[in-house]
C-alpha cells in the first residue's frame, strides 16, 4: 500500500559519511510503499547535540538511529529511556511520539535475534566475549538477560574489562581477564561461544584479529564476530578453517535496523530488501 504520508527519520552522529544506514532504511520505506519518508544524514557536533535534539521536536522527526559519539550522551536529552537502552548506559534510537523523545537500544535485540536464526540458544552457556567497548555492553547485557551460565571476558586492557564486568556482576555471572594470559587460554577451553566485539580485522585493517588460540576451542563453539566488512574476518577465516562454526555481524545489523523499524513504524520491513541493499554496498553482490 503506497502512503502519501510525510515523515522525516535520520541518523544522529559525527561523522556519518561511512554510515549505511540511509540507503538501507530507504529501501525498506521504498519497498513499503512509503514514497514520501525521508531519511537523512544528521551530521552533528558533540557541542551542538542538545539544540539537535530539541530540533528533532521542532521539525517533527518521527525518529532518529543514534551513532558515535552520542550514543551515551544524548540520553540526558531524551524525555524517557527503554530499559534496555538504561541498563546498557546507551541509546542507538529515539523515537518522536507527539514531542515526547523515548531512547532505546536496538543492539541487544538484533544481537539475541542474530543468535537466534543461527540456531544457538545463550541459555546456560559458556560465553567468551572479546572486548570492553560499547558494543561489548549490549551484548554482555543480551547474555545476561537470557541466562548465560558465565560470560568470561577477555581484553588488552583488563582494568576497562574489569569495570565493565562490576557493571553487569548483579545481573549474571561475570569474569574479566586480561587476554595474554594462561587464565583466559583456560576459559577458552569451556566455550560454548566466542564473540568478537572489537575492531580487529575490520575493514581496511582485514589483516587484524584478536591474539586468541581457537585451537583452544571445544568442538563445535561458535565463533561469532560481530563485524560485517569483511564479510569473513581473519578470525572467523581462522575458526572456519579449524571446522568451527562461523557467524559474521551482518545479521545483528540487519536485525537491530528491523527492531528500529519497528519502532519508527509499528510495522516489520521487508528484510529481503534491506538484506539485498546492504549486501550490494559491502559485497558487490
Amino acid at each position: 500500500m503506497v502512503s502519501s504520508e510525510i515523515k522525516n527519520f535520520g541518523i544522529l552522529g559525527y561523522p556519518v559519511g561511512h554510515s549505511l544506514s540511509p540507503q538501507m532504511y530507504k529501501a525498506a520505506f521504498e519497498a513499503a510503499g512509503f514514497i514520501n519518508y525521508n531519511y537523512i544524514p544528521l551530521e552533528v557536533h558533540a557541542s551542538k547535540l542538545y539544540f539537535a535534539v530539541e530540533g528533532l521536536k521542532g521539525l517533527g522527526f518521527r525518529g532518529v538511529n543514534v551513532t558515535i559519539p552520542h550514543k551515551t550522551t544524548i540520553a540526558k536529552y531524551l524525555d524517557a529511556i527503554d530499559a534496555d537502552a538504561l541498563v546498557i548506559g546507551a541509546v542507538n534510537t529515539v523515537v518522536n511520539d507527539g514531542g515526547i523523545l523515548t531512547g532505546y537500544n536496538t543492539d541487544v535485540s538484533g544481537f539475541l535475534a542474530a543468535l537466534a536464526e543461527a540456531n544457538f540458544l545463550p541459555e546456560d552457556c559458556h560465553a567468551v566475549m572479546l572486548g570492553a567497548g560499547g558494543a561489548a555492553r549490549a551484548i554482555l547485557w543480551g547474555l545476561c538477560k537470557k541466562r548465560a551460565e558465565c560470560v568470561t571476558i577477555g581484553a588488552r586492557n583488563p582494568q576497562k574489562a574489569q569495570a565493565l564486568a562490576n557493571d553487569f556482576l548483579s545481573y549474571g555471572h561475570v569474569e574479566a581477564f586480561d587476554w595474554n594470559t594462561d587464565e583466559f587460554k583456560e576459559m577458552l577451553q569451556t566455550a560454548d561461544i566466542l564473540i568478537n566485539t572489537t575492531p580487529l580485522g575490520m575493514f581496511p585493517e582485514v589483516d587484524g584479529m584478536p591474539p586468541v588460540d581457537l585451537k583452544l576451542l571445544p568442538e563445535g563453539a561458535l565463533v561469532y564476530d560481530i563485524i560485517y566488512n569483511p564479510a569473513e574476518t581473519k578470525l572467523l577465516k581462522t575458526a572456519r578453517e579449524l571446522g568451527y562454526p562461523t557467524l559474521n555481524g551482518l545479521s545483528m545489523l540487519l536485525l537491530q535496523g528491523k527492531e528500529a523499524y519497528r519502532l519508527y513504524t509499528e510495522q516489520i520491513p521487508d528484510m529481503k530488501v534491506m538484506t539485498k541493499t546492504l549486501e550490494k554496498i559491502l559485497y558487490k553482490k
